[in-house]
């Protein structure tokens, strides 16, 4: 597979910097599975009608259930993920999270919540491919998507929803190795949502939380 630093542009920041720490075994599959979440978002924040998102976000779920064989050609996303075959699977509950933002505002607790066990689902299959502790990475990628829905949902009653169960959410402990990148992804989130950032990457002091993050792991 070639490398990715092209693609890297079409990441939010916050993706490019964790995708930085990403051990040289795992970087390919980091920026798939990065790549694929920023697909879905963009499919679910430029929704004007829920009933087409959700018919684009069937055919990834569709695709990643299938049989690789069966995958149609020519989708740049679709031949990496082609590399991690049966694994792929694993990456529909990613598309089952971003879906259950599809409901009508405001949005339950429940809904954020489901949305938080499809994130955490796609990187637990990724550490599960990789051997690494998939309980570990659902509990930080649940961390990550509960402090990313806090710091953007604009109703107030949805932003407090995510405070909630973000503040209810099992600790990750320390996430090292493999899972390197997730560190970045939930420690910046988490440490925004503490200090009344509107960003992961707002403040002075962000960068050097990063890198302490991809050194130690928390």
């Amino acid at each position: 597979m070639a490398d990715s630093e092209a693609g890297e542009g079409q990441l939010p920041p916050l993706s490019r910097l964790a995708l930085a720490y990403a051990p040289s075994t795992t970087r390919n599959d980091w920026f798939s599975l990065l790549t694929l979440d920023a697909r879905l978002a963009g499919i679910v924040r430029s929704a004007r009608e829920p009933m087409l998102a959700q018919m684009r976000l069937a055919w990834w779920r569709d695709r990643l259930n299938a049989d690789i064989s069966t995958w149609p050609k020519g989708e740049p996303l679709l031949a990496r993920l082609a590399d991690w075959g049966d694994a792929a699977g694993g990456l529909a509950a990613l598309v089952d999270g971003w879906e259950a933002l599809l409901g009508d505002a405001p949005l339950a607790g429940s809904a954020l919540a489901e949305f938080a066990r499809g994130r955490a689902g796609g990187v637990a299959a990724l550490a599960a491919r990789h051997g690494a502790d998939a309980g570990i990475a659902r509990a930080a990628a649940m961390r990550w998507a509960l402090a990313d829905l806090a710091l953007h949902l604009g109703d107030p009653h949805e932003k407090a929803a995510a405070h909630g169960l973000l503040n209810e959410a099992d600790p990750a402990g320390k996430v090292g190795g493999t899972l390197r990148p997730l560190a970045i992804l939930a420690g910046l989130s988490e440490r925004a949502v503490r200090t009344g950032a509107s960003e992961a990457l707002s403040g002075p002091g962000a960068l050097l939380a990063a890198i302490r993050l991809g050194i130690i792991g928390r």
